[in-house]
C-alpha cells in the first residue's frame, strides 16, 4: 500500500518518495496511541494527501530528524 501511494506521488511530480517514507510518515501518530486496526491504517495510508505529507517532511526538518 505504502509503494502504491510512493507512486502516486511520483505521477504528481515528487520523484523522490519511496514507500518507507509514507509509512515514516503515516506512522508517526502509532507512536502515542498503538498500531490501530487494519481498516484504520489502510484508510490512513490511501487518505494521505501530497500537502500532509510535504507538512511532515517540513516539520522533520525543522526538528533536525533525517527523514
Amino acid at each position: 500500500m505504502c509503494r502504491s501511494k510512493a507512486e502516486e506521488f511520483r505521477l504528481l511530480g515528487y520523484e523522490y518518495v519511496t514507500g518507507k517514507d509514507i509509512w515514516d510518515c503515516v506512522s508517526r501518530n502509532y507512536d502515542k496511541e498503538g498500531r490501530p486496526a487494519l481498516h484504520k491504517l489502510v484508510n490512513d495510508i490511501y487518505s494521505l494527501k501530497a500537502n500532509s505529507y510535504m507538512n511532515y517532511l517540513t516539520i522533520a526538518a525543522y526538528r533536525g530528524l533525517n527523514v
